[in-house]
Parts: C-alpha cells; sequence; structure tokens
C-alpha cells in the first residue's frame, strides 16, 4: 500500500515519466527581454537575463534596488539585509584593485518621518546620511515607488528632502513649469514638468524626506 501511494504521489497523483521541462510551454525570449529591459531601464547581459527568467521577481528586485543604490552586489548579504551594526565594518570591492572600507559609527534613533540619521565612514571620510528604518511599524508611512516606465509617474531623482512645491491636484502645467525642489547636500534641485497635462496626484509636502524612486507626483490620464 505504502509503495503504490509513493508511485502515485501523496494526492494520489501519477508521477512524471518524462523530462519536467518538457511539459513548459515554450518561452518566447524574445517577449521576455524586452520585458524586463523595459522593467528596469536598460539592456540586460545573457547572464543577467537567464537569472531573470529562473527567478524573474528576485532579479527585478535586485536589478531596481542597484539602480537605486549602486553595485549592491559588492555588499556581504547580511549587510544588504540588515545593514550595518554600530561599530562593524566591512570590506567592498568595487572594482580590481579599488576597495571602500565601510565604518558604522553610530545611528540617531528613528524620527517621527520613519528615517534613522546613520554616521559612517567611507575610506576614513565622514558620511552622515538619513536612511529609512526597515523595522518601523507599520502604522510609520511607507512611500509608494515610482513605476519604471509609467510616464504618469514623478520620481525623486534622488535622496533629500522636499523644499518646496508648487502644484497641487487638479493644476494643469506646462512643459518646463517648475513643479516641487529638493534639497539635498545643501543644493537645491528644481523638478520641472516634461510634459503637458494635469497633476492628478501630490504625494509630498514641503519638508518631506524622501528616498530615491519614491513617487512624488502623479499625472492624470
Amino acid at each position: 500500500m505504502a509503495g503504490r501511494a509513493a508511485e502515485e504521489g501523496a494526492e494520489g497523483e501519477k508521477p512524471y515519466t518524462v523530462r519536467p521541462g518538457s511539459l513548459l510551454k515554450a518561452a518566447d525570449l524574445d517577449a521576455e527581454r524586452k520585458d524586463i529591459e523595459t522593467k528596469i531601464e536598460r539592456e540586460v547581459s545573457d547572464f543577467e537575463f537567464a537569472s531573470y527568467l529562473m527567478y524573474p521577481k528576485v532579479f527585478t528586485d535586485y536589478a531596481l534596488a542597484a539602480d537605486t543604490y549602486g553595485p549592491v552586489s559588492v555588499l556581504p548579504t547580511p549587510a544588504y539585509f540588515y545593514g550595518l551594526a554600530s561599530g562593524e565594518e566591512l570590506f567592498a570591492d568595487i572594482e580590481k584593485g579599488k576597495t571602500l572600507v565601510v565604518l558604522n559609527q553610530a545611528q540617531a534613533e528613528v524620527d517621527e518621518k520613519g528615517m534613522v540619521k546613520v554616521f559612517f565612514e567611507i575610506n576614513g571620510q565622514p558620511r552622515p546620511i538619513k536612511v529609512p528604518d526597515r523595522n518601523r511599524g507599520a502604522s510609520s508611512a511607507i512611500r509608494r515607488k515610482a513605476e519604471a516606465g509609467n510616464a504618469a509617474h514623478l520620481g525623486a531623482p534622488m535622496p533629500g528632502v522636499i523644499s518646496t512645491v508648487a502644484v497641487t491636484a487638479g493644476q494643469s502645467v506646462k512643459s518646463g513649469d517648475v513643479l516641487l525642489s529638493i534639497e539635498a547636500m545643501k543644493m537645491e534641485t528644481a523638478l520641472h514638468a516634461e510634459k503637458d497635462g494635469t497633476i492628478a496626484e501630490v504625494l509630498v509636502k514641503t519638508g518631506d524626506q524622501i528616498d530615491a524612486k519614491d513617487l512624488l507626483i502623479v499625472y492624470g490620464a
């Protein structure tokens, strides 16, 4: 009885007797490559494409993270997922003969916007920065991200603080109009409308801390 159950499977189904891959539908490789290149807005290598075909969501999330934060593949897995503890140091080989020494000196408490100020060094140079707290509670606001390739979405080009907001929902704008300004590294950058249209949503206000790729403005249809 046990032998028969094993042959037919736990749910009484008959086992496969052919190569499993032969039962899969044929993939349209050209369409699949176009799909992932549209999502991440760049060309992919054959190695990256193979990774995408096997693990579509994992590769897409990784590629978007690398586009936002740089060559994250050089980070040890624990540092990538959990960050560095206070006093912890890592060595990142960003290219042959070039290593970054990163030291997390200390970090402040989480502020009311769910951000943590981290004081760290890169090759001995101090680099304070604010980052989202990954352990924050569900009550803290988590900003939507701009969708790659979505012409209705205006995303943040860099981390910073919203210094001015010049438009409101329902307002008509012309190409070149100032939409808002971002202050980063003591410099102010104005974001301009790239087309005529109507503002459907304004998702930030003056004083908001933002991260790269955060969704700031949505155009109407």
